[in-house]
């Protein structure tokens, strides 16, 4: 019982880590992602990255990081491919 105990808390510490933008009082999610916190994914992950795998690194909701994506590639910011039903993304140089 006692490695279970462990893991949760194992568990619980990673959690904590990708939820950067939590209000510190409340706890609660504050929305906010900026532009930078996509980019620097895609850029340290360096390569093609799909929208999964940033949501999950940035800690947003896969449709948050779609969308936020989306609109960096209106602005010529960042490209993506379909790939099976996948996209992937990659920063333009």
């Amino acid at each position: 019982m006692g490695t279970g105990l462990s893991l949760n808390l194992i568990y619980l510490r990673s959690i904590q880590t990708t939820m950067v933008n939590r209000d510190a009082d409340s706890g609660k999610y504050t929305g906010e992602y900026s532009r930078d916190d996509f980019l620097s994914v895609i850029k340290d992950h360096q390569g093609p990255i799909g929208t999964g795998e940033i949501a999950k690194t940035v800690g947003c909701a896969h449709d948050t990081a779609y969308k936020r994506l989306k609109l960096l590639e209106k602005e010529d910011v960042v490209r993506s491919q379909k790939i099976g039903n996948t996209l992937i993304w990659e920063i333009l140089k």
